[in-house]
């Protein structure tokens, strides 16, 4: 395989030894056996390297740790988060860039010299980029101009390039006139996410998180909760519970000016008025292919300055620094656990350590940036200490 330095070129397979015939409805029957080669065949010395260095990757790193989170306030409660943020590419979306990645070599759809195109809103790209170089192949990421300079510095790190837009809504169809263009593969995690990753396990997150949980004294969560980005996470573990008979139940928590909760309301004006997310990495303009609202038992709405205040009371409580979709499922985490405590039930519940602090230096961490836009982070974490150290949720 070839490097990183290697030229974006468009993939020209040798013409097939075809006739030119036209065929007519008889063709097959009065000519016997049609014997016809793939138009464009794999070279699978190249494929098999290929997937074996993908493999080769996952077989090397240890699984992500299931963190245990005490919380003062909800002793019957018991909350763990997995900490993807140590994954090779820092983040939750290592794990979906490596199935992306099997699904199109397996699926044909790369070869040697092919660009790789990803629309993303950052974390992905890293991932994709990384992986792309691991095989030898350009990589370019579609991303909204908003995204942070660290994630964007990130993805050029390992290889890849960064084209912007304005507005989150043409990362779309800007990543898929791109790889026609350039005789590439859109990998388009928004519709692949749910369908690359096996559900029944293979060491998907949820069956990592089961396993991880089976000496807990709760080890069958009561709530898992996530937050949807391309919705593949919510899909894998939803589908997951069914398949294995478990009492769990998925919640996932959206920020403002996502289209995935009005979706979920039958809410048609709140889709069309989504906008985006300002929370970097989940929310969405529209709703995605891999979003499956069937194996959802609750969503939840989460103000973005919330987040921001989940993000930082972590940190100050107990030195996990994480970034602000991490904050998103913390408050929704420590609602249900409220909830739970107010009833008199106890119980476990998981959620995901998405990422950590450091691609967030400049926004989310700095506090001249959150005024700059009036994020009032206060009553929000009003809320959460209230629920940290008392169990009660005020809000």
């Amino acid at each position: 395989m070839s490097g990183t330095d290697q030229r974006a070129t468009r993939h020209t397979p040798p013409e097939p030894e075809v006739s030119t015939a036209m065929a007519t409805p008889d063709t097959y029957a009065t000519t016997g056996p049609v014997d016809a080669t793939a138009p464009a065949p794999t070279d699978r010395a190249w494929l098999d390297e290929a997937v074996r260095r993908i493999r080769a990757d996952a077989n090397r790193s240890a699984d992500t740790h299931l963190v245990h989170v005490p919380i003062p306030g909800l002793p019957d409660v018991d909350l763990y988060l997995k900490d993807e943020s140590t994954h090779p590419t820092g983040s939750l979306k290592h794990r979906l860039a490596r199935s992306l990645f099997l699904y199109a070599l397996c699926n044909g759809e790369l070869h040697e010299g092919t660009t790789v195109i990803e629309a993303s809103s950052g974390s992905t790209a890293v991932s994709e980029a990384y992986f792309a170089r691991m095989i030898g192949l350009p990589f370019i990421a579609v991303m909204v101009s908003t995204t942070s300079p660290q994630k964007i510095a990130l993805i050029e790190r390992e290889g890849g390039q960064c084209h912007l837009v304005d507005d989150a809504g043409e990362v779309y169809e800007v990543a898929r006139a791109l790889a026609e263009e350039r005789g590439g593969h859109y990998l388009d995690q928004f519709t692949y996410a749910e369908r690359a990753t096996d559900w029944r396990g293979n060491n998907n997150i949820a069956e990592s998180i089961y396993e991880q949980m089976a000496l807990e004294r709760h080890p069958v969560p009561r709530w898992v909760v996530v937050g949807a980005g391309t919705g593949g996470t919510s899909a894998t573990i939803g589908r997951y519970v069914r398949y294995r008979g478990l009492a769990s139940e998925v919640c996932v928590v959206d920020p403002e000016n996502s289209a995935f909760l009005p979706a979920f309301l039958g809410d048609e004006e709140g889709v069309t008025r989504a906008c985006g997310s300002r929370i970097e990495g989940i929310g969405r303009p529209r709703v995605e292919p891999s979003f499956v609202p069937t194996v959802v038992d609750r969503m939840m709405l989460v103000p973005d300055a919330a987040s921001v205040a989940a993000m930082r009371l972590l940190a100050e409580r107990t030195g996990l620094r994480a970034g602000p979709s991490t904050g998103t499922n913390l408050f929704g985490a420590l609602r249900l656990a409220c909830e739970m405590a107010q009833r008199g039930e106890g119980g476990s519940i998981v959620s995901l350590l998405c990422d950590g602090s450091e691609r967030y230096a400049g926004t989310y961490h700095n506090d001249a940036w959150l005024s700059e836009r009036r994020w009032d982070l206060e009553p929000h974490l009003a809320v959460l200490r209230a629920a940290w150290d008392d169990g009660v949720w005020t809000g």
